[in-house]
């Protein structure tokens, strides 16, 4: 894995929750907002440009530690200003209120969680769970194997309680293996890190084997509605060594000389990846971007729906520009599902689509970096 990754811990189910409250401050073109989101659907219209974007940006943050679009230090901060801020408010499912608030300057930051100060940020990461469907979430099918092996780990960091000690196991061992690598070490420290990094490869194999297995029937559960025409879905897992034939450490010791060479370990989990096939469509055909999009919100809703299924509550939704990434009959039944599902959303958008008319729906205006409540 990469650091991209916010480290999550495993938070119980009585932080889950909804944002009752959320206030931003130096969020790109927003100097100071305050919103009160609904419960279940809120839509934030508003021209181009205009900053709609930035607040699913900050709930991202919350949840991941950086924006969708980037690093923190990449241009979210407001132009000459130091430091952006966000605070949220939000109730879990036994009506308790929690706070958190967050500044961040780019590359140190300050949280508090609660009215206690966050030694690391996936502290507070843990608190949100977010999904978000943005123009770039195709890469999740056509994109390479790093933001596949995200889906899976973001899952098990929420899910499952042993999988961050596990994971901080394999990413310290894998880090110490290739530094010896890189300084051309061999030898016993090389025999130990290689025997380390193989018993902790073992358990993540199966966590994500299993989370793929149990993800499944909501896999094709979700795409029956969104894709039917591609008929009966299965997964394809590759674990990033050649696992039915050999353990690990046999795969590191085969070839050490190579990862000697090039300076970093060429074999295990941090290459694992997955693939979906459907019975109605050849595994050599390529998906169209349309295809990959909806194959990538059927994953997405198909995790939230897991997600529910292990924790009680769906994660919160994020739906950047939402008309413009689906068709009509695709949207309404997105909108069906996340409102039956009781889900908090927030989407974005030039101008309410009529799939939404008539629904519950909270409306803000952006323009300009202001952001304002309307009816619907």
């Amino acid at each position: 894995m990469s650091g991209r990754f916010c480290v999550y811990l495993f938070i119980p189910i009585g932080l889950l929750m909804h944002i009752v409250r959320l206030e931003l401050h130096n969020i790109r073109s927003i100097r100071e907002a305050s919103l009160q989101p609904s419960e279940g659907l809120n839509f934030l219209s508003g021209d181009n440009g205009a900053g709609k974007s930035s607040v699913l940006e900050a709930l991202h943050v919350l949840g991941f530690g950086r924006s969708f679009r980037g690093r923190v230090r990449d241009g979210l901060i407001r132009e000459n200003t130091d430091a952006l801020q966000i605070f949220c408010e939000w109730q879990d499912s036994g009506g308790r209120t929690h706070k958190a608030g967050l500044q961040h300057w780019g590359g140190d930051w300050q949280a508090r969680l609660n009215g206690e100060n966050v030694a690391q940020l996936g502290d507070l990461c843990a608190t949100f769970a977010v999904s978000i469907f943005e123009p770039n979430s195709h890469v999740l099918v056509s994109g390479g194997g790093e933001p596949r092996r995200r889906f899976l780990d973001w899952a098990l960091f929420h899910v499952e309680h042993g999988y961050l000690a596990l994971w901080r196991r394999y990413v310290r061992a894998l880090k110490q293996r290739n530094a010896l690598l890189k300084q051309r070490k061999s030898g016993a420290q090389l025999d130990s890190w290689d025997l380390e990094l193989a018993d902790a490869a073992e358990p993540l194999f199966w966590h994500r084997r299993n989370y793929l297995a149990a993800l499944l029937p909501h896999l094709q559960s979700v795409s029956e509605q969104l894709m039917p025409a591609f008929g009966d879905i299965s997964f394809e897992f590759l674990p990033g060594w050649k696992h039915e034939q050999m353990a690990l450490a046999d795969a590191l010791l085969l070839n050490r000389e190579r990862d000697l060479s090039l300076g970093y370990t060429g074999n295990g989990p941090h290459r694992a990846d997955w693939k979906l096939h459907f019975f109605n469509k050849s595994k050599t055909e390529a998906y169209s971007r349309g295809q990959a999009k909806l194959l990538a919100l059927t994953c997405l809703l198909a995790q939230a729906r897991h997600f529910q299924q292990m924790r009680g509550e769906w994660p919160l939704m994020l739906l950047d520009d939402f008309a413009s990434e689906l068709d009509s009959k695709h949207r309404a039944r997105v909108l069906d599902e996340l409102q039956s599902a009781g889900a908090q959303v927030f989407m974005t958008g030039v101008e309410l689509p009529a799939e939404m008319q008539g629904r519950a729906v909270r409306m803000f205006h952006v323009e300009h970096g202001k952001i304002g409540q309307q009816n619907a």
